[in-house]
């Protein structure tokens, strides 16, 4: 049974020829279904070739076969119509490959995205063995290709990236150009291009009035505590240097010899 992956979005004026539509690209990738819920590459076009305009394209898979994911990546970037791709879940492997041939390429802040090096099965001898690695360095730059052309990215980064098997979550797709932007968050960047208000200036003449007052407050401060300590001190010098720094300027003008004796019969 043939297993569909898209639904319409109708525009309410049913005369206009060119609907925007949506598609789900969801399970694993496949050259051919065994299953029946793989994505197949022939699936996968007459679902994008049942109608025209711009589509959404939403990815939530694995992965699966690479040369699968190469063809479906050629349909959408061959599209008429414009493609914007959504990853809700995950585009690990052969699915970030065709979430590359987006126009726009959005990232759920919850979704995921993997990139790696490519991986086969393999059996005979050596020269096989050879044919094989060949085959998988092949493969790799061809991968390259789509992920240079999205990121910017230098082919070297890529590579070592892929080698790493590197995941990313939603703000390092965007910081690295493997998305352009993060679903639901335009609210978050309509106020970052808001200007920050201008801190407000004291008016003219304020700026002294408000050093007076605070040096009178600091005066009035003392008076009130003249014991009042800044931090804890753990140095009977420091202690007592301190305290007498304080004392010897308050308003009540007490002789250091008076404050040193009284200090003197506090310590005994």
């Amino acid at each position: 049974m043939k297993r569909k992956f898209w639904n319409w979005i109708k525009n309410e004026d049913e005369s206009v020829p060119d609907m925007e539509r949506t598609l789900f690209l969801n399970g694993m990738i496949s050259d051919e279904t065994w299953y029946g819920d793989e994505v197949t590459p022939q699936l996968f076009k007459d679902e994008l070739n049942a109608g025209s305009g711009n589509i959404t394209v939403w990815i939530n898979s694995p992965g699966g076969d690479v040369f699968a994911a190469a063809q479906i990546y050629n349909m959408l970037r061959d599209y008429k119509g414009s493609v914007t791709v959504k990853i809700d879940g995950i585009a690990a492997s052969a699915a970030s490959v065709i979430a590359m041939a987006g126009n726009t390429v959005c990232v759920s802040p919850v979704a995921m995205m993997m990139i790696h090096n490519p991986a086969t099965m393999a059996m005979g001898e050596a020269k096989d063995m050879q044919k094989a690695i060949a085959m998988l360095n092949e493969v790799k730059e061809s991968i390259l290709n789509a992920y240079e052309s999205k990121t910017g990215l230098t082919r070297a980064r890529l590579s070592h990236m892929m080698d790493d098997e590197t995941w990313f979550n939603a703000k390092k797709a965007v910081e690295l150009g493997f998305a352009d932007k993060i679903l639901f968050d335009s609210d978050e960047d309509e106020k970052k291009k808001e200007p920050e208000e201008p801190e407000k200036k004291p008016d003219e003449g304020s700026e002294g009035e408000e050093e007076e007052k605070k040096d009178d407050g600091e005066k009035e401060k003392k008076k009130k505590l003249p014991f009042q300590q800044d931090s804890m001190m753990f140095s009977t010098k420091a202690m007592n240097e301190s305290f007498l720094s304080k004392v010897s300027h308050t308003d009540a003008m007490i002789p250091v010899n008076q404050l040193e004796k009284r200090l003197s019969l506090l310590t005994h």
